[in-house]
């Protein structure tokens, strides 16, 4: 079942993207952030009262970083997903994990006294081998199938990638000192109404019209719901066939952008989807010898 439900959580993520895709010919990334925020944390706020779940915390600020850091992640995102075929900004997005390999391969790497006379440690060795990877990957997909208008938007879906790398590993400083996944998804919701609000009151507001407005509703829903089947995933054991199966999100992603916006992705691109996939499959194995109790990750 833990299986099923990551699934269902990375079809759900899948089906916001498209959701996004479609708003953002009306709302600007700002917006979408900011509706998202609001939406999912009112969804979750009433879960967690279901559930007598208590929202206050004693760890504000590790709060406010993690939410910080995750609506940078997400306004990207959403940047990207407008400007990118739904199958490249998904991708780039789950590179999330070959970053946190790229972060710890850099730690091992400063930590390392090759004077000491101590060899570089074989598992490092691995993680490079599946950042390099992910990387070539990058590449073979973004260069046959980017035009120059979209360059940006490859750039921020790359910059979605990095920061939610780093918002993982604050996830993962959260669930250490024991605040429960449902809490620490509340308060990226609120970060995310307030840094979202902050953007639109820094850019114009766009015209607001029902017709067009209702392609936000699904978007918070369908991010509150599907990180819940994540963290349900999760939460029953088998972790690590569980957080290989987050890449069905990928596949979802290249469904979507073919069948309902006719992109077409040359074969080097899904050679370069493949080898992103396989790098970040592996470099999930290996980091999760090394953090075995890691939380769920959030998109």
């Amino acid at each position: 079942m833990q299986a099923l439900w990551m699934i269902a959580g990375s079809f759900l993520f899948s089906t916001m993207a498209v959701c996004v895709k479609y708003a953002s010919a009306w709302f600007t990334a700002s917006e979408l952030v900011f509706w998202r925020g609001l939406i999912g944390m009112a969804f979750i706020w009433a879960i967690a009262r279901n559930q007598g779940i208590p929202l206050a915390t004693h760890y504000p600020l590790m709060h406010g970083w993690r939410s910080l850091i995750g609506v940078v992640s997400l306004g990207a995102w959403f940047y990207s997903i407008a400007a990118l075929p739904i199958a490249t900004a998904m991708t780039l997005n789950y590179m999330s994990s070959v970053w946190v390999a790229a972060f710890l391969v850099g730690g091992a790497l400063i930590a390392w006294n090759p004077r000491s006379g101590e060899p570089w440690p074989a598992r490092q060795g691995m993680l490079a081998v599946a950042v390099i990877a992910g990387f070539a990957g990058v590449v073979m997909m973004l260069r046959p199938s980017i035009e120059q208008n979209q360059v940006f938007g490859a750039i921020m879906g790359l910059l979605s990638g990095i920061t939610a790398a780093f918002a993982y590993m604050q996830v993962m400083a959260l669930g250490k000192v024991g605040e429960p996944d449902t809490r620490t998804v509340f308060y990226f919701g609120a970060g995310s109404a307030v840094g979202g609000g902050i953007g639109m009151l820094a850019g114009d507001f766009s015209p607001w019209e029902w017709d067009h407005a209702w392609w936000l509703l699904p978007i918070g829903v369908l991010a509150a719901l599907g990180q819940l089947c994540i963290t349900r995933a999760y939460s029953r054991g088998a972790t690590l066939v569980v957080a290989c199966l987050q890449y069905f999100g990928i596949v979802f992603g290249a469904i979507y952008s073919i069948a309902l916006f006719g992109d077409r992705i040359p074969p080097i691109g899904w050679a370069g989807m493949a080898l992103i996939v396989a790098s970040g499959v592996g470099a999930t194995i290996l980091r999760a010898r090394a953090a075995p109790d890691a939380p769920a990750e959030e998109h």
